[in-house]
């Protein structure tokens, strides 16, 4: 021991602070300690979605560029969007979800985001599910990814992406709920053109995995409605083979998951409705 430091005697016995004295100090400690705490996270967190605005980015310059595509290059910006997500969903019982998706708007790289979003979606069941559309930029790549698990206790559960379904029309993705207590929804790819040409897949979330129920074609001056009565389809059903923008004949489909299956329940003729000349 100093006692030079002390300034006193060395003979002198030391009194122990306190216990009052103790918890002033450890009090005013923490006071001391929580702004540089609090500093500390804010700026890692700042760090953590620069990382991953840079790493969005990435996706879609290589999408637009033709470059090679890595599953872990884009498992590293997905796995960020997991945190949020779950973070989001295991701190309430009853989530924000427009709360959730204004801050994920937050996130997005480019500004303007043109065709760059990330969405929560409540898929329903018991206990209930939830999905994230993902949409790094306009062509893609996409992703969805599902969470599930008791209140608080929410994880990854299962994923979409054109590494683990090989079909998956990865680009301008949209999600629709279409039955909340089978957890089955529908996922829109493309639509981006002039004549709003898209593919439709049904797919089906059990257990820890999701089921690939049905896949369309491309169609063009497609469409789409769910409601309580099912999932509507609109589209061109008969193009002109000679003007390939031009559509002779216009169907409506309407499609319900019904006894364990992905069916279409009814199909029906619509006058052509083509485009304006330009």
């Amino acid at each position: 021991m100093n006692t030079h430091f002390l300034n006193l005697p060395y003979e002198r016995p030391l009194a122990y602070p306190s216990a009052s004295t103790f918890r002033f100090l450890a009090g005013f400690t923490l006071l001391a300690l929580l702004p540089m705490s609090l500093g500390l996270r804010a700026q890692s967190a700042e760090n953590s979605a620069a990382e991953f605005k840079a790493a969005a980015a990435a996706l879609a310059a290589a999408r637009v560029n033709g470059d090679a595509e890595t599953e872990a290059q884009q498992e590293k910006a997905l796995v960020y969007l997991d945190a949020v997500a779950v973070s989001v969903l295991n701190g309430s019982p009853v989530p924000d979800l427009e709360a959730a998706n204004q801050g994920l708007a937050a996130l997005v790289s480019h500004v303007p985001p043109v065709g760059e979003n990330y969405r929560l979606v409540k898929l329903g069941g018991s206990p209930v599910a939830y999905a994230l559309a993902v949409n790094f930029g306009l062509g893609g790549p996409a992703a969805v990814r599902i969470y599930a698990g008791a209140p608080a206790h929410y994880t990854l559960s299962a994923r979409i992406d054109h590494f683990t379904q090989k079909d998956f029309y990865d680009s301008d993705i949209e999600l629709v709920p279409v039955s909340l207590s089978d957890q089955v929804f529908v996922t829109v790819g493309g639509r981006t053109d002039d004549l709003s040409t898209g593919m439709f897949s049904a797919w089906r979330f059990r257990g820890n995995r999701v089921e690939l129920l049905w896949n369309s074609d491309l169609l063009q001056q497609s469409n789409y409605e769910a409601d309580g009565n099912g999932f509507h389809l609109t589209y061109c059903g008969q193009p002109n083979e000679d003007h390939p923008a031009e559509c002779l004949k216009m169907t409506r489909d309407l499609y319900r998951y019904q006894d364990a299956e992905w069916k279409r329940v009814e199909t029906a003729d619509l006058p052509a409705v083509n485009p304006p000349a330009k």
